[in-house]
């Protein structure tokens, strides 16, 4: 037989589990891992400096593009750091706003984890099937903020605007079926709830579909169960949170244990597993879209019944209404100066955070005085579980390390920050 000599080689950069950014040095015995040691920084983009030289609301764009997969959930943790330091409290209505589209934004990322685990272990129909549901997702956040992904629609004291009353629809572009395009615009006749409605009634379904074919099969459960296992006490000691927590047992979810906007009115279930490896993973963020799917439905129909103000009645924070800034002087004058200079924060220090779809995400935010933030410092939850990479896959084949760095949901932007 030939000798089976030791090898350290790179895994990476170009793995599409890992964005093309993730350097992991692997020591190798034969094909099992003796040792993996992640390389952070091939993207670093320097964001928390870049935001120390942006006024308070221009800094905020730069919250959707960390996670790009959990925009609205970054801008949450941001715009409550700076409501904590101007020391106000946004409207009711643009409270279960902010609940309904972070769980919205649950969903996009659960999905997108889902496709892209089962690419990497080699089951295609998933990923079609969950870009299929994502595009309805985003559509409900193109129609409240006009981009599809990068919305920057919070703001300090609220929202930018209320909900529309319209869904876009399809169009005709080129011959086809009239029935077709019917079927395809049936359920955005309404307004943008009647659409959310609508999803939320068919979504359970969905997810039946993706159980059926991945929970059960052999195959699924053969690259899965008993790989990447940590106890709950290394998985407390490593920093883990979300997921990446709950998946080995512990039931630690900001949303209960530290809720913030209306999620202690809400109704819903932690979900959390038991073995802590990448098969409970799977199971807990599954059961978490589910959870998602009740919380949307609950904001719904509290914003049916109520009305209000959706943004915090303070004319240093909020801009003029918009009829008023094109026929009022002082009002134009004020606009132009809002988002021109924007408007200061009293000084103080600060961190607040949030259970994005990934973990816990804060804000550490210290400010003297002026319109801009002195310090911004990111707790991003992806950096703690992919410093603890080296940890899950040691003593498994090179296959099960594909299988661990797409189930840890790992995105780049908001680790190399």
């Amino acid at each position: 037989m030939g000798e089976i000599r030791d090898y350290t080689v790179n895994f990476g950069p170009q793995h599409p589990a890992a964005h093309g950014v993730l350097r992991l040095i692997l020591e190798l015995d034969g094909e099992v891992i003796r040792n993996a040691d992640p390389h952070i920084g091939f993207l670093h983009r320097g964001t928390e400096k870049l935001a120390e030289q942006k006024t308070w609301l221009q800094a905020l764009p730069y919250m959707d593009r960390l996670d790009y997969v959990s925009m609205m959930a970054n801008e949450h943790a941001y715009v409550l750091a700076v409501e904590k330091l101007l020391g106000i409290t946004p409207p009711i209505r643009a409270q279960y706003i902010r609940v309904m589209f972070d769980e919205i934004t649950r969903l996009l990322n659960h999905l997108l984890f889902l496709g892209t685990q089962a690419l990497d272990i080699g089951a295609m129909a998933v990923f079609l099937y969950t870009y299929r549901e994502r595009e309805d997702l985003f559509d409900c956040y193109e129609a409240v903020s006009g981009a599809r992904m990068h919305a920057s629609y919070y703001r300090p004291g609220g929202v930018n605007r209320d909900l529309p009353d319209a869904m876009p629809q399809y169009q005709k572009t080129h011959p086809g079926s009239e029935k077709r395009l019917r079927e395809k615009n049936a359920a955005r006749q309404g307004s943008l709830l009647d659409f959310i409605e609508d999803f939320t009634l068919r979504f359970p379904g969905y997810v039946d579909e993706y159980e059926t074919l991945l929970t059960e099969n052999r195959i699924w459960k053969q690259r899965l169960v008993g790989v990447g296992v940590i106890s709950p006490e290394d998985a407390v000691a490593a920093g883990f949170s979300g997921a990446m927590l709950r998946g080995s047992g512990l039931a630690w979810d900001l949303r209960k244990k530290q809720p913030y906007a209306v999620y202690d009115r809400m109704d819903f279930a932690i979900p959390v597993g038991t073995n802590g490896d990448c098969y409970d993973r799977y199971l807990v963020r599954v059961e978490e879209m589910r959870q998602s799917n009740r919380i949307i439905r609950q904001c719904v129909d509290w914003l049916r019944t109520h009305s209000g103000p959706v943004m915090a009645d303070d004319g240093k924070v909020a801009p003029p209404q918009r009829n008023a800034m094109k026929t009022g002087m002082e009002e134009m004058i004020h606009h132009f100066k809002l988002f021109s200079e924007g408007f200061s924060v009293p000084p103080g220090e600060v961190y607040a955070a949030v259970e994005a779809p990934k973990g816990e995400f804060g804000i550490y935010l210290v400010s003297d005085g002026a319109n801009k933030p002195y310090r911004l410092k990111i707790r991003s939850p992806a950096f703690a579980h992919l410093q603890n990479l080296g940890n899950l896959i040691k003593g498994h084949l090179i296959a099960d390390a594909v299988s661990v760095i797409g189930n840890i949901d790992i995105v780049f932007g908001e680790i190399d920050r």
